[in-house]
């Protein structure tokens, strides 16, 4: 409604007298009526199917280039390369994406370190996509079901940062994932959309895919770089820091694959849409790689701050047994302290909420422990994982990891003192922050966070080792239940059931008995 001729003068004189004391509306000369402040969001989670990014990564569809065009990768790519690379560094920092590779480091401002003028130097995009911790498998799902979302996030990628070309450094084990990408690249390749002149818009870059060897080290962004070069996947003193001198001695960037595979659709919807979800500083839409007790394991895209609770109930179908039957959760991944159920029940799923706990958000790798686990026996594992990990170049955690592990053993069976519960912390706090990579931390963690929420369980078991049932609390790989989505498997699993695989009802291998996983392999 416009202000009438009276309320106009009157706010006129007002300004006329310099009136400072005024409220903002009043000193306004606007007709327009006030707009009302935006309400400020309690409550995240329930992501709407429109808002998703990641619209295949269930396998519905295929994955390769024709699907991917229909849903709406590669839209307008050209348009968005020639807003520049200035615009496109300023959409991802307005976004408030952070780093999805754990680390949760703000995206915008790490692809501004590159250096903007050349000084002869090649520049350099590199992805991790070495995706190793236990427990972690969305960028997996990303690989094989949506490639196309990673290889044109490359492009835009790589073109604001000033990059010649891009690698992907992939799991060694991810050979399915590997052949998807390969393919997925050279589909790029062939409708124009990479090599010179890429989406003609005369700017030339090319896409390598690198496999790895299996070392869980390689993760670590410098590590990943002197693997990349043929050499020990050893971490590097930094500085200098990869954006100064990375790989081949040039300038580089190293992030994960979601952070990466998210761009082209935030920069297409506009950094705003992306900045709705969660909470501040917390923004965005995340996948989040559900294992352990649940009734229905799964990886999802959520709105980052989602109650874990919620998430748990509504995507994986509760707790197995009930949410009382939830012992413990390790909210990020392994390398995260694991927290305890009282906490679980308000705990928000992102950076700021779970680091306020104790713990972290990590990869979202979200493993979930009833309380048929032995606490003790899981951070033991975790344990033996980075011993085994370790690369050994630093002595804090070449030696400590072991004495981790080892102290761990005898408090599993209670052959312990007490007192070496606070050794061991001890050896944890000396790991932590005393190694070129954050390798040492991530196995202190565990322990730490074992020590801070399970001190009494690591008591009782000492003081009384014959009243605990091992037995009872060995975690079987599999427990031999049906599968409750079987039929959804059958129509979009990818694979067959060996009794019905042609494969083995027809041809060489037809005359082959089934091998059945209780009988012994033989391979001739």
């Amino acid at each position: 409604m416009a202000l009438s001729a009276r309320r106009l003068a009157r706010l006129a004189r007002a300004a006329a007298r310099g009136n400072k004391t005024a409220p903002a509306a009043s000193r306004c000369f606007s007709a327009e009526p006030k707009k009302e402040e935006p309400v400020e969001k309690t409550s995240w989670g329930g992501l709407a199917d429109q808002d998703r990014i990641f619209t295949n990564l269930y396998g519905e569809q295929d994955w390769r280039l024709v699907d991917a065009l229909k849903r709406g990768d590669w839209h307008r790519t050209k348009d968005i390369l020639w807003m520049g690379p200035d615009w496109i560094v300023q959409e991802m920092k307005d976004s408030g994406l952070r780093g999805r590779g754990g680390a949760g480091f703000p995206s915008g401002l790490k692809w501004s370190f590159m250096p903007k003028n050349s000084d002869g130097r090649p520049q350099f995009l590199v992805i991790n996509a070495d995706e190793s911790e236990p427990g972690t498998c969305k960028d997996r799902e990303i690989m094989r079901k949506d490639p196309h979302k990673l290889v044109e996030g490359c492009l835009i990628a790589g073109y604001a940062m000033r990059a010649r070309a891009a690698y992907i450094y992939i799991r060694g084990e991810y050979f399915n994932e590997a052949m998807v990408m390969d393919e997925a690249i050279h589909e790029a390749y062939a409708a124009g959309y990479l090599g010179k002149n890429a989406c003609d818009s005369g700017y030339d870059f090319d896409i390598y895919l690198h496999r790895g060897a299996g070392a869980y080290i390689c993760g670590e962004e410098t590590a990943l770089i002197e693997s990349l070069e043929g050499k020990q996947g050893k971490p590097r003193l930094k500085p200098p820091f990869p954006a100064n001198v990375g790989v081949f001695g040039c300038p580089t960037t190293v992030t994960n694959v979601e952070t990466i595979a998210v761009a082209p659709t935030i920069l297409r919807r506009g950094a705003s849409w992306f900045a709705s979800f969660g909470r501040p500083n917390n923004r965005g839409t995340k996948l989040f790689a559900i294992s352990g007790h649940v009734n229905n394991p799964i990886v999802v895209e959520e709105e980052m701050s989602i109650p874990f609770r919620e998430l748990i109930d509504k995507h994986c179908g509760g707790v197995r047994g009930g949410w009382d039957q939830l012992q413990a959760v390790i909210p990020g991944g392994s390398s995260v302290p694991v927290l305890p159920i009282d906490e679980c029940e308000e705990a928000l799923m992102d950076f700021d909420d779970l680091k306020a706990r104790g713990s972290g958000l990590g990869t979202a790798a979200v493993t979930v422990m009833d309380k048929s686990v032995d606490m003790i026996a899981a951070i033991r594992r975790l344990s033996h994982f980075y011993r085994h990990e370790s690369c050994g170049q630093c002595t804090p955690c070449r030696e400590g990891t072991g004495w981790l592990e080892t102290l761990l053993e005898r408090m599993e069976v209670g052959d312990a003192d007490v007192r070496e519960i606070g050794m061991l912390d001890e050896v944890s706090r000396q790991i932590e922050g005393h190694t070129i990579c954050a390798l040492g931390d991530a196995a202190a963690w565990p322990v730490q966070g074992l020590i801070r929420r399970f001190q009494p369980v690591i008591e009782e078991r000492i003081a009384n080792p014959q009243g605990f049932d091992f037995e009872a609390h060995f975690q079987h790989a599999w427990s031999g239940e049906a599968f409750a989505n079987a039929d959804w498997t059958k129509e979009f699993g990818g694979g067959k059931d060996v009794l019905v695989d042609p494969g083995l009802t027809e041809g060489p291998l037809a005359d082959k008995p089934i091998i059945r996983p209780a009988e012994p392999m033989h391979l001739h």
